[in-house]
């Protein structure tokens, strides 16, 4: 049986923890684990915890921490994945599978094209989602270090202020990502839906972005987010 596996939002140690409510009531009552059942913890510390259930009842879910250990390493390339803003689940995967691909930090990008406006409530509850989007990634895959989700950026100010060995904005003339030499660290610029227009390419090409081409067929924002990943991390990083 696998063992099950889940992020408490509060730092943890060997010993006794109240869990948080929310992951009390999610592992106690939607999964109904008992008594005795063996649970893994992990904090985004990059530490993971071992332990067993020690109290489940209708207001607290206790749990003895028994054993500590390092968790998954990080891939050696930091990425700063710039994402068009787009539409609910498009935005929701392309997070859970940069998540999955090993991304560092993830800025929502607010560009000409961008079919979604965020007011300012609106983006305190998207960002709120979109960190338990990650979360839930990194339960599933196995990473112990959540990437940082930061608020979504005007293009221009993100272009200005982000820094990286290497800089990248797709674009369909451009040479391989090959080409490159290896970088430690990664910024990936993707368009939202309607992509970027070409006065965004140039402002990017201006901030010391380099073009990058991923192959002759047009991607959609989601699909590129996995792709450039892909290959970065298999030309420079840990796949």
């Amino acid at each position: 049986m696998r063992l099950s596996r889940f992020f408490i939002d509060a730092p943890l140690t060997l010993g006794a923890h109240d869990l948080p409510e929310a992951q009390a009531h999610y592992i106690g009552r939607v999964l109904r684990h008992t008594v005795g059942d063996a649970v893994q913890l992990f904090d985004g510390s990059g530490q993971e915890y071992l332990g067993k259930l020690v109290e489940v009842s209708k207001k607290n879910l206790r749990v003895e921490l028994r054993e500590q250990f390092a968790g998954q390493a990080e891939s050696r390339l930091a990425v700063h994945l710039g994402q068009g803003l787009s539409r609910g689940e498009r935005m929701d995967w392309a997070i859970q599978k940069a998540t999955e691909l090993g991304v560092t930090q993830i800025t929502p990008i607010v560009s000409e094209r961008c079919e979604v406006r965020l007011k300012d409530e609106r983006t305190d509850k998207r960002m709120a989602h979109w960190r338990q989007v990650a979360i839930s990634a990194c339960e599933q895959c196995g990473r112990s270090v959540l990437p940082l989700i930061h608020a979504p950026l005007p293009l221009a100010d993100w272009l200005q202020q982000t820094q990286a060995d290497l800089k990248l904005v797709l674009h369909p003339v451009a040479e391989p990502l090959a080409t490159h030499a290896t970088p430690a660290t990664l910024a990936f610029l993707i368009g939202p839906e309607g992509g970027l227009n070409d006065a965004e390419v140039a402002l990017a090409l201006k901030a010391a972005f380099h073009a990058a081409r991923l192959g002759p067929r047009v991607l959609r924002t989601e699909t590129a987010a996995v792709v450039a990943l892909s290959l970065a991390q298999q030309l420079w990083g840990d796949f």
